[in-house]
């Protein structure tokens, strides 16, 4: 029963405490979940935005999508700032501790999600590109290997509504990683936080 109470109370302390907003004093900008929109072209699924970057030159945010991949250890595979292109490759462990719940309070699975991401730099804009999408779900013999269109045509042609869940829940944890990590790389380019502030 104590084990019990303790797991329950570690559940509402985890959720509380991702929870909380702490106020600087500045606007903080978020993605809307809404925003980050998965586009399917034939067999290719992806996700692409453009985002203004008023009054900072094209070198500038170069440099700090480099500096900003670098700490997320995405790793450059292309990068050619004349042309205004960058393109990245990570391989990341999501729900390692299970901690998202989907909309129907099903608890996501751990599964390792591997990326390209490509920003193109032209006239005070960056668009970036998130591609060549694969999942990799742990089985008993492995892993399974889905790409994002298998994961799409599963989430909205399934007969089972269970495998329908499921798959809308994978891609909205998915989108949700999306969403802090754009958020994050507009702050890396934007500096307007306090950890970037260069007097210390």
């Amino acid at each position: 029963m104590k084990l019990l109470l303790l797991g329950f109370s570690y559940v509402v302390l985890s959720f509380t405490a991702f929870g909380k907003v702490v106020d600087t004093g500045k606007s903080v900008h978020h993605t809307a979940p809404d925003t980050i929109k998965l586009k399917v072209e034939g067999t290719h699924a992806y996700y692409q935005k453009t985002v203004k970057a008023d009054s900072i030159p094209e070198g500038l945010i170069y440099v700090r999508v480099v500096q900003f991949m670098a700490s997320k250890n995405f790793q450059q595979n292309y990068g050619y700032m004349e042309e205004g292109k960058l393109i990245f490759t990570t391989t990341q462990d999501l729900n390692v501790n299970a901690a998202y719940i989907g909309d129907d309070n099903e608890i996501v699975t751990p599964y390792t999600i591997q990326f390209a991401i490509t920003l193109d730099l032209k006239n005070g804009k960056y668009r970036y590109t998130i591609s060549n999408i694969v999942f990799f779900f742990p089985t008993g013999n492995g892993n399974k290997r889905e790409t994002m269109f298998d994961i799409y045509l599963k989430a909205n042609q399934s007969d089972s509504r269970r495998l329908l869940r499921t798959y809308k829940t994978v891609i909205d944890s998915f989108e949700r990683y999306l969403g802090t990590l754009t958020d994050e790389l507009q702050d890396a380019i934007e500096q307007k936080s306090a950890m970037y502030n260069p007097k210390f």
